[in-house]
């Protein structure tokens, strides 16, 4: 029997509703790489998925790469750290309800027989002074990340243009903070790396957590969502229900959970606004 118009049309449209339903049942989180390195996402996105049936689509990359990625519309929501970035980002009009999640710290690690001296150091810019001044090998990211922003205030507060040593002393690789942490374990130098990527990270070879305790080395992960009044095709009810997971009572039991070899990778801190 022949099939009416009406029906095969109705057909259609029925498998493109469905298609388009499935389609919308993932969102694009860009995101910072220590989050990915450390293995947070493998922990935490299948507790969401479980409680929403919504998949997140992770972009990693260095925080500046992801503010930009964001500005252009192409995620729907942020995970990174970079607090001057993120306000910038925010008071630009491309995000909104930013939300101070989670923190770590930073710390520096180096080789075993530590030249420049820093074992034990709590002052983050006397390390670089000294670091400096022995000219000893340190790797950095240089990738415009939360990290390689926070390695250059550093920096300039220790009055020490690395910069100008590029490629001397001063290795500037523009590469995530595994990458780093390898050819720092290569070239047996010094770095600065988020706490959890050192935690999680196996081919350590001679490399040591030498530095560690400044105030100045504290590291806050926000989260922000895209705000559709400037890219209308976000998906913000769906990244709305992320964010108010992870920052639910729920979300921000399950970070504090989330341990390695002893060591809790992340400290919940949203506190919700008055």
């Amino acid at each position: 029997m022949r099939r009416s118009p009406l029906v095969w049309t109705f057909g259609v449209s029925v498998f493109f509703f469905s298609f388009a339903s499935a389609g919308n049942s993932f969102i694009t989180l860009s995101s910072t790489t220590s989050t990915q390195a450390s293995g947070f996402f493998d922990y935490i996105l299948p507790l969401f998925k479980q409680k929403t049936g919504i998949d997140v689509h992770v972009i990693a990359a260095g925080t500046g790469q992801a503010l930009r990625l964001a500005e252009k519309g192409d995620a729907d929501a942020l995970l990174v750290h970079d607090k001057a970035g993120e306000m910038k980002f925010v008071n630009a009009g491309f995000g909104v309800d930013r939300r101070e999640m989670m923190y770590n710290d930073f710390v520096f690690v180096g080789p075993r027989a530590d030249p420049a001296g820093i074992r034990g150091t709590t002052d983050a810019v006397a390390v670089l002074k000294a670091i400096g001044a022995q000219r000893a090998t340190f790797v950095s990211r240089a990738d415009d990340s939360g990290t390689h922003r926070a390695e250059l205030r550093l920096w300039e507060e220790a009055g020490v243009d690395a910069r100008a040593a590029s490629g001397t002393w001063y290795k500037e690789l523009g590469a995530g903070m595994g990458a780093t942490l390898n050819t720092a374990a290569a070239l047996d130098s010094y770095t600065l790396s988020d706490r959890a990527t050192w935690l999680t990270f196996r081919n350590r070879g001679d490399l040591e957590l030498l530095a560690e305790g400044d105030p100045r080395l504290f590291n806050q992960y926000s989260l922000i969502l895209v705000n559709p009044r400037r890219h209308p095709h976000v998906k913000f009810n769906a990244a709305s229900k992320f964010v108010e997971f992870l920052t639910s009572t729920e979300g921000q039991n399950a970070i504090g959970e989330y341990v390695v070899e002893g060591t809790v990778l992340f400290r919940p801190n949203y506190q919700k606004a008055e």
